[in-house]
């Protein structure tokens, strides 16, 4: 039975996969700060994407606000402003937030799929 970090890390790697074959360059992977991490960071054209990969086996797509509520948001948020202040070439561009959810039978990716609320 493989481990919840193995099967995250196989989500990941087919959430990079959808996202190079839509396009998008991957700039990073695994970004950490002290906010938080950031599993995906993408270029596409002059937007910055950061995205979250959810890999469940047992939940549906309806279940999706389980795992990415507002706290999880924030830290996210955060994490994308100090990979920005760390990449100062990256700024100026746009940005968005997205999420690559795999379940067993399917993988959605959801573009904008929150932003940043002032």
């Amino acid at each position: 039975m493989p481990s919840k970090s193995s099967k995250g890390r196989e989500g990941e790697n087919k959430a990079a996969e959808v996202l190079e074959r839509k396009g998008m360059r991957i700039i990073a992977r695994n970004f950490r700060s002290r906010t938080g991490e950031i599993d995906i960071i993408a270029q596409e054209n002059e937007t910055i994407v950061f995205v979250e990969v959810k890999t469940w086996a047992h939940y549906g797509f309806e279940d999706l606000r389980l795992g990415i509520d507002e706290k999880k948001q924030r830290r996210i948020i955060e994490t994308a402003k100090y990979f920005l202040l760390e990449h100062r070439k990256y700024n100026g561009m746009g940005i968005r937030f997205d999420v690559v959810f795999i379940s067993p039978t399917d993988i959605v990716h959801l573009a904008s799929a929150f932003m940043e609320r002032v």
